[in-house]
């Protein structure tokens, strides 16, 4: 069962604003838990029938749900304790009862946004960017039925609106989209911009068979850019980038091992078409996030994909297609990346220059970390002022437009 205290564990962590911090300190990743029935309260009523649900099995467990199919256990996890997951795991394929009901489980900070903010408080946060939680399980299992994929996206940013406006300017809440339906998309962005949500995941995966950079996306890009708003790329069920048969024997439906081992993939391949291919030249205020898809990849990314570049124009005569810049710098100059602590973001920053890292905590996700600023400065004794603000809040700022 997974038991905590979490106000009274975050109060050894509370702690004031280091003396070499400056500048707001926005942890660039957090999620908020989704309410069991909201799908069901914001969705449009001729699709209630198609709402997604946490509901609990017959041994108290909760799931999420579309259409009375189990998709996913609806989780609570603690930060830093993945073996907890897995504890509770072991139970259901036992067919044990559950400990403790979800709700019983469920701490306020976890789906609360006024609850959220005060655990800002004890973390020493001014800010948070919100994503969603049971979000990041159902995108592919809604994929045959679009009207559904839609609208239960909608319900979930008509709920993000409200978690906005309760946050008080400290959460920044990230809206959910597909690029299926450029109809549907460009209202949705007018209402994200009427409602203050200046960042909108969506998936890093080519659309109805056409890459990011086809032509045909450029209406959306533009859209975009009109509402202010960026496409963020973050870890979710969306399209595996490598070929199945490379994920067979693996039966997770989401979190796969080699999914995992490879995030960085599926955001390197559409940040690096959209560079290629003028996407970025022909937007050059479009800002995309690539957030929990890990930072390690990035300098030597930058680098091969430069040095490609190059090798292809001298072989063919030319460049692919001739750009004003090389492909590392429209991603440099639009492009900002989640950094997880462990990645060593220090040693990141000094090979890829300042503006390109952020901050961020997943809390509290099992991966995630218990202490957001403890750990990082941990990671980053020594990085100078002007760089620590970028990375703790400053780079976060520029990619919501602030």
């Amino acid at each position: 069962m997974v038991r905590r205290s979490p106000r009274e564990k975050r109060s050894s962590r509370s702690h004031d604003r280091s003396a070499a911090m400056t500048g707001r300190i926005i942890d660039g990743d957090q999620h908020l838990h989704e309410p069991r029935t909201m799908w069901r309260d914001y969705i449009d009523p001729s699709l209630r029938d198609a709402a997604l649900a946490i509901e609990d099995d017959e041994l108290g467990y909760a799931w999420l749900t579309w259409r009375g199919a189990r998709l996913y256990p609806a989780e609570i996890q603690v930060p830093g304790k993945p073996s907890l997951i897995g504890k509770e795991r072991l139970r259901m394929e036992a067919r044990e009862p559950a400990e403790a009901s979800y709700d019983e489980l469920l701490p306020p900070e976890y789906t609360d946004p006024k609850a959220r903010v005060t655990a800002l408080d004890d973390f020493g946060l001014d800010a948070a960017v919100v994503f969603p939680n049971f979000g990041l399980l159902w995108e592919e299992s809604l994929s045959d039925d679009l009207p559904a994929l839609t609208g239960n996206m909608r319900a979930f940013n008509r709920w993000m609106a409200g978690v906005v406006s309760e946050g008080g300017g400290r959460l920044y809440g990230v809206a959910h989209v597909t690029m299926r339906d450029h109809e549907w998309l460009t209202q949705e962005l007018r209402a994200l911009a009427d409602a203050g949500i200046k960042l909108a995941m969506t998936a890093p995966a080519p659309v109805n068979g056409k890459a990011l950079s086809h032509p045909d996306f450029d209406p959306i890009w533009q859209a975009f850019c009109d509402a202010d708003v960026a496409p963020v790329f973050h870890v979710g069920a969306f399209r595996q980038p490598l070929d199945p048969a490379w994920y067979e024997g693996d039966p997770e439906p989401v979190d796969k091992l080699l999914g995992s081992a490879f995030l960085w993939v599926a955001p390197a391949v559409a940040v690096a078409n959209m560079a290629i291919h003028g996407t970025f030249e022909r937007f050059p205020q479009l800002r995309v996030g690539v957030v929990e898809l890990t930072a390690h990849w990035v300098p030597q990314f930058l680098l091969m994909l430069d040095g490609s570049w190059g090798f292809y124009a001298a072989r063919h005569g030319g460049p692919l297609k001739d750009l004003p810049l090389r492909p590392s710098e429209y991603i440099r100059r639009q492009v900002r990346v989640g950094a997880l602590a462990y990645e060593q973001p220090a040693g990141l920053i000094e090979l890829c220059g300042e503006d390109t890292f952020m901050f961020g905590s997943d809390w509290p996700h099992a991966e995630g970390i218990a202490d957001p600023i403890g750990t990082y400065e941990k990671m980053v004794p020594d990085l100078k002022a002007e760089a620590r603000a970028k990375l703790f809040g400053g780079n976060t700022e520029w990619l919501l437009g602030l």
